[in-house]
C-alpha cells in the first residue's frame, strides 16, 4: 500500500466517517481533488473503505473487512516475540458470522487474475485425453501429499513419496506413521475423485469423514475435540468446548455454502477449518484436502502447494489466528493457484 493511501486510511479510521473534502483538507498528501477521488475509488474497489450517502453527502468509513484484508508486513510482524505481540487471543465467531459472511475477501483485480488463470486451465485440459488428465492429476497428487505432510513435519522427500505412493516402497530410516500419513493423503484424494460431489454442500459430518480418512491408523482421535489444545508458536487459544466447536464449524459450512465464488469457498475452507482446530490433530491436512475437493467439484484447478515454504505457510496461518488477517495467506493461495495452472495439466 502506498504511503498516501495509508495516510488516507489512517485519517478515515480516526474520523470514523468523513467527506472527501475533509480528507483533502486534513490529509497531507499534496494531490488534486480529482486525484483524491481516484484514490478513494481504488480503495473502495479494494474493500479497504466503504461509503454511505450520495453526491456531496457521501461519507467514507473504514470497511468492515479492512482488518481482515489489509496488507501486513509479515517479517516485521514476527520481529516481535510471541509474548510481545498484541493479539486476538480468543476465538472470534463474529469474523465468520458478521464479517466474512457479508463481504468479499478478494479485490476485483485479484478475482480477475484468478479467473484468467482458470481460463488457461480450462483451455489446457480441453486438449488432454482422459488418460493424460489422469497422469497429470497423479503428479499433482504426489506433490500435494508430500507438501501437505511436510508442513506437518513429515521427513519423506518428494522422490521417496513418489516411490511410496506408486510402488508402495517405504523409505529407509522413516517411521511407519510417516508412510501412513502419505498413503492416507492418496486415499483421501482417490475418494474425492470417486465421489466428486461428496462435499457439496459442505457439512460438519463430511468434514469429519475426510479427517477420518487422513488419520486412519494414526494415533489421532477421530471425533471433534472435547478438550483444550495449544498451538506451537502462538498464544491464540482455540475453542475448548465440543458444542462451541461444532457450532463454529457448522457456521463455517453455512458461510462457505452461501458463497457464490469458488475461490472464496476454497480459501475460506483452508483458513477456517485450521482456525477452529476442530480435531486434536490433522486440521490443516483436512483443510487442504476439503478445499481442493471444492475446487475440483467445480472443475477448477486444484493446488499442490509444492513451492510453499512450510514456515511461511505456518506464519501466514498464525497471522490469521492472532489478527484475523488473511492478507498473507491469500497471497499464498493466489500464487499457488498460478503455480498449479502453469505446472500441471
Amino acid at each position: 500500500m502506498e504511503k498516501r493511501e495509508q495516510k488516507i486510511i489512517d485519517f478515515v479510521k480516526n474520523a470514523k466517517e468523513c467527506s472527501s473534502k475533509e480528507i483533502l483538507d486534513n490529509v497531507d498528501i499534496s494531490v488534486s481533488y480529482a486525484t483524491l477521488k481516484r484514490i478513494l475509488t481504488r480503495l473502495i474497489l479494494e474493500n479497504y473503505i466503504s461509503t454511505k450517502g450520495k453526491g456531496k453527502g457521501t461519507k467514507y468509513f473504514i470497511s468492515p473487512t479492512f482488518e481482515v484484508i489489509q496488507p501486513i508486513d509479515i517479517d516485521l510482524y514476527y520481529q516481535k516475540e510471541i509474548d510481545e505481540r498484541k493479539i486476538k487471543k480468543n476465538f472470534n465467531l463474529s469474523i465468520i458470522t458478521d464479517v466474512l459472511s457479508k463481504h468479499s475477501i478478494f479485490t476485483n483485480d485479484e478475482l480477475s487474475r484468478l479467473n484468467e488463470l482458470q481460463s488457461i486451465f480450462k483451455e489446457n485440459i480441453s486438449q488432454l485425453s482422459d488418460y493424460e488428465y489422469k497422469i497429470e492429476f497423479e503428479r499433482l497428487a504426489i506433490d500435494l501429499s508430500w507438501k501437505s505432510s511436510q508442513i506437518e513435519g513429515n521427513t519423506y522427500s518428494l522422490l521417496e513419496t513418489e516411490r511410496l505412493l506408486k510402488e508402495k516402497e517405504t523409505a529407509a530410516g522413516k517411521t511407519r506413521e510417516e508412510a501412513t500419513m502419505l498413503l492416507n493423503h492418496k486415499d483421501a484424494l482417490d475418494f474425492i475423485i470417486e465421489n466428486p460431489n461428496y462435499l457439496t454442500p459442505l457439512t460438519l459430518s463430511k468434514i469429519e469423514d475426510i479427517h477420518s480418512i487422513l488419520t486412519k491408523e494414526l494415533s489421532v482421535e477421530r471425533s471433534l475435540r472435547k478438550r483444550r489444545v495449544g498451538i506451537s508458536g502462538t498464544n491464540y487459544l482455540p475453542l475448548d468446548n465440543e458444542f462451541q466447536i461444532s457450532e463454529a464449524l457448522e457456521n463455517s459450512c453455512i458461510l462457505i455454502n452461501n458463497k457464490k465464488n469458488i475461490f472464496e469457498k476454497a480459501l475460506l475452507t483452508l483458513v477456517l477449518i485450521s482456525y477452529i482446530q476442530p480435531f486434536m490433530d490433522g486440521n490443516k491436512r483436512t483443510a487442504r484436502i476439503v478445499s481442493n475437493a471444492l475446487l475440483m467439484n467445480d472443475k477448477y484447478c486444484p493446488l499442490s502447494f509444492r513451492t510453499v515454504n512450510s514456515i511461511d505457510y505456518k506464519k501466514a496461518m498464525l497471522l490469521f489466528y492472532e489478527q484475523n488477517n488473511i492478507s498473507n495467506f491469500k497471497e499464498i493461495f493466489i500464487n499457488q493457484y498460478e503455480f498449479a495452472v502453469n505446472t500441471y495439466f
